[in-house]
């Protein structure tokens, strides 16, 4: 998929635990756990909404368009800053 969800880097950046937004935003540590992963296939935007006003940010600090030639070379770097 060409969506690149970079959430837990911005919550990293906040020093926000999934938990804690979890509660805020009212959506389960599961869901929150799946979002993070890119797992999901669709995202209500209340939802997003609702973790760009806790978190302070833009829906473009979470979400990133990748075209498919390019998804290979973005996913080691996702990877390199979880270190």
């Amino acid at each position: 998929m060409p969506i690149i969800v970079r959430l837990d880097v911005v919550m990293a950046r906040r020093k926000v635990r999934s938990n804690v937004l979890a509660r805020a935003i009212g959506i389960s540590e599961t869901n929150l756990s799946l979002l993070k992963s890119g797992k999901v296939r669709g995202l209500r935007l209340a939802t997003l909404d609702a973790i760009c006003r806790y978190l302070d940010c833009a829906p473009a600090d979470i979400l990133e368009f990748v075209p498919d030639g390019e998804v290979e070379q973005v996913v080691p770097a996702k990877a390199a800053v979880r270190r």
